[in-house]
């Protein structure tokens, strides 16, 4: 994207999926998917908060936007945390094409604006 920092927690974001997609083709998702939903929530709530704090220091004019979508990205991972507390199984395929489709949709669309806005005040 541009923002080392940024750069660094969307590797790790991915990496995570990258370990559930490993655990389900060994037959293991089942176990390994609460533990990767508390890494997920523990990536997203300091991902977002790093991404707020980068908007906020260069005057992002769509931080407010951002936020937005930030807690409802939030709130789907919450959801998932919930069903799987409740012991709805089989959530990790879901879970794989949610993230799936918010990568492709925010970090390659959506983040490139920012980043290029932060770029261009001296963030990389």
């Amino acid at each position: 994207m541009g923002v080392k920092a940024l750069d660094d927690q969307h590797a790790s974001f991915i990496a995570i999926l990258n370990e559930l997609h490993a655990a389900m083709l060994k037959g293991q998702a089942q176990d390994i998917t609460g533990p990767m939903l508390n890494k997920l929530m523990d990536y997203t709530r300091e991902h977002f908060a790093t991404e707020e704090r980068l908007m906020e220091s260069t005057k992002y004019p769509g931080l407010a936007d951002q936020r937005v979508k930030h807690r409802e990205f939030t709130g789907k991972i919450e959801d998932y945390v919930s069903r799987f507390k409740r012991g709805e199984g089989g959530l990790y395929l879901e879970l794989l094409k949610f993230a799936r489709d918010w990568i492709t949709e925010h970090m390659q669309t959506v983040d490139k604006r920012y980043t290029a806005w932060m770029n261009e005040r001296g963030v990389h």
